[in-house]
């Protein structure tokens, strides 16, 4: 068995975006020369998260929307987790509805993706450095 293990790093403009990191996954998965096996792209902060889905910014919106309605920024109040001084309380639960991590199958050399579905990372706390880890395993 054969592994990669690579790190990618973001630091984005705004407190909340979605990127789509398809290509950069892929470019790792050709990097391994790893042609049967499994991806796990991994968010490493709690406020940040890696899920699979359509690359349509309508949706993106809808995502985005959803979430502030779900838990919105402010006020900062709303969160006890702002008493320590913070002001991501929202962040965290964002996180934890869109997920941590997802795993995908290696097939042929390629990722093993439905016809739309694409890998994103997705910020909710912004404006500072931070990483996903990319572990490729298989043969």
């Amino acid at each position: 068995m054969n592994s990669l293990t690579e790190h990618l790093w973001f630091e984005t403009t705004k407190r909340r975006e979605l990127i789509n990191i398809t290509p950069k996954v892929e470019a790792l998965l050709d990097k391994s020369g790893i042609s049967e096996g499994l991806c796990l792209v991994n968010a490493m902060h709690i406020t940040a998260s890696v899920f699979i889905n359509d690359a349509e910014p309508g949706l993106w919106q809808d995502f985005d929307d959803w979430l502030e309605k779900l838990a919105p920024h402010e006020p900062l109040s709303n969160y006890r987790h702002n008493l320590t001084g913070e002001d991501n309380g929202d962040a965290h639960l964002k996180r934890t509805i869109m997920g941590r991590e997802t795993v995908v199958a290696i097939t042929k050399g390629r990722l093993d993706l439905g016809p739309w579905e694409q890998i994103f990372y997705g910020e909710f706390d912004g404006r500072r450095r931070k990483r996903v880890l990319v572990k490729i395993i298989g043969e």
